[in-house]
């Protein structure tokens, strides 16, 4: 729901980090896997309760996801082998802070935890989905045309995700209450996607019902 709106703010403020890595002959792919990497290292934060820790990797990760396309493009180098590492690398990252908050408190965030990434998944895999058919059909993206798939929106978008991340290690006693809330936000998302996705491309497609193709 923000990032086609938070987006053109960032893109300015990443600019002189972009160029500075052009001229360090840094590729996008390597940003995309140091991001990663980098991401990762708050899972054993979280586990630990170093809040601050944490808090740190996953800006320092979502920093580093905004530079890596931009690079890219800086260097006139954008390409789909990218883009699929990109957002295979993001998804994982985004399992991984709920999975680290089940694995830290079982009794307390495990259920939460599991409930969260269960919404991941829907919201992942009809994000997905509807890239791959809109690929087939040419479908136009009109808010992120740059991007090197269709990027479908919704209620539970990426910068949504990384400020419930940041809420997380800024009150994590809250855990419960903040992973149901936005699992009950991503299932918004994912039926209001399933349904304009699945209406959508049967418009592309002009298929008609079996029933109604008989009637005429």
């Amino acid at each position: 729901m923000l990032d086609a709106k938070v987006t053109p703010f960032i893109k300015p403020l990443l600019r002189p980090m972009i160029v500075a890595l052009s001229k360090a002959c840094v590729t996008p792919n390597q940003v995309t896997v140091v991001g990663f990497v980098i991401g990762l290292l708050s899972v054993p934060a979280i586990v630990n309760g170093w809040w601050v820790m944490a808090f740190i990797c996953i800006v320092a990760n979502r920093v580093l996801d905004g530079i890596d396309g931009e690079l890219a493009r800086f260097q006139q180098s954008s390409s789909s082998a990218g883009g699929f590492l990109d957002i295979c690398l993001d998804f994982l990252f985004y399992a991984a802070v709920p999975l680290a908050f089940g694995i830290a408190n079982p009794s307390e965030w495990g259920v939460p935890a599991l409930v969260l990434m269960a919404a991941f998944v829907g919201t992942g895999s009809s994000f997905l989905a509807f890239a791959v058919a809109a690929e087939k059909f040419n479908i136009e993206k009109p808010q992120f045309k740059n991007k090197s798939f269709y990027y479908m929106q919704g209620l539970t978008e990426g910068t949504e995700t990384i400020l419930l991340f940041l809420a997380f290690c800024i009150w994590p006693s809250y855990f419960p209450v903040l992973a149901y809330v936005f699992a009950a936000a991503c299932a918004i998302t994912i039926v209001t996607r399933i349904y304009s996705g699945f209406i959508t491309l049967k418009s592309v497609e002009g298929i008609d019902d079996y029933c109604n193709r008989e009637e005429e």
